[in-house]
């Protein structure tokens, strides 16, 4: 278990709230505003070519995101440059903020920094090159020290001279030994870290207390049942012994503990599915899945997250719109990349499957 010792500073309240935080909750609630809305959509998905999403998305608040970019336009530039101006708003809002917000803001890019992570792992045990490695890392997981990661010959120069001295320290060395990184499977790792870092992030907003943790609280939730979800289902066929796997589930959620404990115990996706269903928060997930053959569970969960997310905005006086508002701009940019795909591909057809936000 990891504990961190949070400070008693916590956001303001009616009176308060805004002396420190009132500025950046109104930028955000700017940024909110230029998500894309339906009628967008609808003028993407016409679109033939990438030079007409090109053009659609310069009339949106992306602007003339793509103008430097020779022809002819990759659907990668697009998700780059998407993602850019997320990352851009993402850090116009941390550089302002003062405690506790910055701490808030620093907890939502400790995910990113676990998929940089893992990439920088399972990149260093196949000796790919570590230029091409830290390219591919999303820019909202950056940290210091993978600077050094050119001299980072193997696993244990990666563990001594890169992980540790990373803000997802205390989770890497609370589960994880230098052994661990070579010998365990790549995903074990990732779960394994992702359990430790939504139980801290769940004890902070606990400790933030407010609207920040009834909103956030619900949204971890949510996240910690469908990590567990997805672990039991993908463990179905491997070596992943039912001990092991019960042991990757994030300790908090409606799941948790009765229906974790069930999981553990599952043998096929039918089990899993009657156990979730008998929770009412899913029931509905997995009853649409079941009767649209088109939808995956995947799809079903992301459009489970932006509606939780989009509450986020219903509040003030917290922090989950911050959160909510990082979160949808991604799926948002998940939607684009997505149009983008189908069109270049000629699946127009498939074309409309992505998942409306506002």
């Amino acid at each position: 278990m990891v504990v961190h010792l949070f400070g008693t500073k916590t956001p303001g309240n009616l009176f308060t709230f805004n002396c420190n935080d009132g500025y950046l909750e109104a930028i955000v609630r700017g940024f909110r505003s230029g998500i894309l809305s339906a009628s967008d959509y609808n003028n993407l998905v016409q679109c033939d070519n990438l030079e007409d999403m090109k053009l659609h998305l310069s009339q949106t608040d992306y602007g003339d995101f793509l103008a430097n970019e020779a022809g002819p336009i990759h659907t990668t530039t697009i998700q780059e440059r998407c993602t850019d101006k997320l990352v851009n708003e993402f850090n116009n809002i941390r550089n302002q903020a003062v405690e506790p917000l910055s701490t808030f803001l620093d907890y939502i890019t400790y995910g990113y920094m676990i998929d940089n992570i893992i990439l920088l792992i399972t990149g260093t045990l196949h000796e790919r090159d570590t230029v091409e490695l830290l390219e591919k890392c999303h820019p909202l997981g950056t940290f210091k020290s993978m600077a050094s990661l050119s001299v980072a010959n193997n696993v244990s120069d990666l563990y001594n001279n890169v992980l540790i001295d990373t803000p997802l320290a205390p989770y890497i060395q609370g589960a994880l030994s230098e052994e661990d990184l070579d010998e365990m499977n790549i995903e074990i790792i990732r779960n394994t870290l992702y359990k430790a870092y939504l139980e801290d992030f769940y004890r902070y907003c606990q400790a933030l207390g407010g609207e920040t943790e009834t909103y956030m609280c619900e949204i971890l939730a949510f996240e910690a049942d469908r990590r567990a979800i997805n672990i039991t289902i993908n463990s179905f066929g491997t070596d992943l012994s039912k001990d092991d796997r019960e042991k990757l589930y994030p300790a908090l959620g409606h799941l948790y503990p009765a229906g974790s404990a069930r999981l553990a115990k599952a043998d096929d996706v039918d089990q899993v599915t009657r156990i979730v269903s008998e929770y009412g928060q899913y029931r509905g997930i997995f009853n649409e899945v079941a009767a649209n053959q088109e939808k995956s569970l995947e799809d079903a969960f992301y459009e489970h997250e932006v509606k939780l997310n989009r509450t986020g905005f219903d509040t003030q006086f917290g922090y989950a719109l911050f959160y909510s508002y990082t979160k949808l701009r991604e799926q948002e940019v998940r939607n684009i990349v997505w149009i983008a795909e189908c069109i270049s591909q000629g699946m127009k057809s498939k074309v409309n499957h992505y998942i409306p936000i506002f």
